[in-house]
C-alpha cells in the first residue's frame, strides 16, 4: 500500500542511491560516431571547505543539474564533475579559531606539520558535510572522479602552469603595495580586506624646488584675505591622507587660479627619499581650501 503521506527523507535517499548504485551519474561510454558535439562537461564552481552549503549554492548547483540532466536525455556523454576548494587563508582562520575555543596550542606553538594535520582534519569534516548536502539536493555528479584544489595531481597541474607562466614572461616577482595581513603574516586579496570608513587626516610635506628655484609664499592676512606677509621658500608643502604612496608620485598638481602657486606651474621638485624630478602642473582637480592646496598625483 502507498504510504498516506509522502516522506521525502526516506524516499530521496532512496532513490538517490539506486541512481548513483546505477552509474548513471557517470559519462556514457563513447561510440565510433562521437564527436565533440556529443560530449558535454561541467566542472562545478569548488564551494570552500569553510563551512557548509548556503542557498546561492542551491541554487546555483540546482541549475547545474539542469543542464547535465538535459544533455543526457539528448544522448551526450556527460561528466558533471564535484570538487571543493580548500580556501588557504578562510580556512586556516577558522581552524585556528576552532583550537583557541577548545583551548588547544597555536599554529605556532603546536609547528607546522601538527596544525596541517589539524587542517586536513577539517577538511574531511567539513567536505564530508558539503558532499552529503550535495547528494541530498540530488546533484547528478559523477562522484567517482571528486577532486580537491590539494589533491596532489591538481597541485602538480598549477605547478606547471605557474611555471609555464613565468617563462612565457606572463607573471613575475616585483615590488607592489599589498593588503598584509599582520595576523597571518601574508598578503591577502581585496576580497579578503573588510573594508572601514575611519577619520583620516592630512600629513604635510615639504618637497623641494628643484633647479634653485624659490618663491614668496603668503603667511599672513588681512580681514579680506588678501595676503599681507611673505616669506621665500625653496619648497612646496604638499597636503595627502595618503603618505604611503608617496614613492610612487608622478607630479604635484595646484589650481589654475591658485595666485600663490601661479609662478610654479611649469617647473619642478624634488621628490623625498628618491631624488626623483616631477613636474608642477595646473589642474582643476587640485582644491585651494583643502590642506595646503598642492596635492600629490600617484
Amino acid at each position: 500500500m502507498l504510504d498516506k503521506t509522502f516522506d521525502p527523507k526516506s524516499a530521496e535517499p532512496r532513490l538517490y542511491a539506486l541512481w548513483e548504485d546505477s552509474g548513471l551519474f557517470a559519462p556514457r561510454a563513447s561510440v565510433a560516431t562521437d564527436g565533440a558535439a556529443d560530449a558535454y562537461s561541467i566542472v562545478i564552481p569548488p564551494p570552500n571547505v569553510t563551512g557548509s552549503l548556503h542557498i546561492g549554492h542551491a541554487l546555483n548547483n540546482t541549475l547545474q543539474d539542469i543542464l547535465a540532466r538535459y544533455h543526457r536525455m539528448k544522448g551526450k556523454a556527460v561528466l558533471w564533475l564535484p570538487g571543493t576548494d580548500h580556501a588557504g587563508i578562510a580556512t586556516q582562520m577558522v581552524v585556528e579559531r576552532q583550537l583557541a575555543a577548545t583551548g588547544n596550542a597555536g599554529r605556532r606553538e603546536m609547528g607546522r606539520e601538527a596544525f596541517v594535520d589539524k587542517v586536513w582534519e577539517w577538511k574531511a569534516e567539513s567536505g564530508g558535510t558539503i558532499v552529503r548536502q550535495l547528494r541530498r539536493l540530488g546533484a547528478s555528479c559523477d562522484w567517482s572522479r571528486e577532486r580537491f584544489t590539494l589533491d596532489e595531481g591538481l597541485n602538480a597541474a598549477v605547478r606547471k602552469v605557474f611555471v609555464q607562466l613565468h617563462k612565457d614572461g606572463l607573471i613575475y616577482r616585483d615590488k607592489r603595495l599589498v593588503n598584509w595581513d599582520p595576523h597571518f603574516q601574508t598578503a591577502i586579496s581585496d576580497l579578503e580586506v573588510e573594508q572601514k570608513e575611519v577619520d583620516g587626516a592630512y600629513w604635510h610635506f615639504a618637497y623641494p624646488l628643484a633647479d634653485g628655484v624659490t618663491y614668496e609664499h603668503p603667511v599672513a592676512f588681512d580681514e579680506d584675505g588678501k595676503a599681507t606677509e611673505y616669506e621665500t621658500r625653496d619648497y612646496v608643502v604638499v597636503a595627502t591622507t595618503r603618505p604611503e604612496t608617496m614613492l610612487g608620485d608622478t607630479g604635484v598638481a595646484v589650481h589654475p587660479a591658485d595666485e600663490r602657486y601661479a609662478g610654479l606651474v611649469g617647473k619642478f621638485v624634488t621628490l623625498p627619499i628618491t631624488g626623483r624630478r616631477i613636474p608642477i602642473v595646473a589642474d582643476d582637480y587640485a582644491d585651494p581650501t583643502k590642506g595646503s592646496g598642492a596635492v600629490k598625483i600617484t
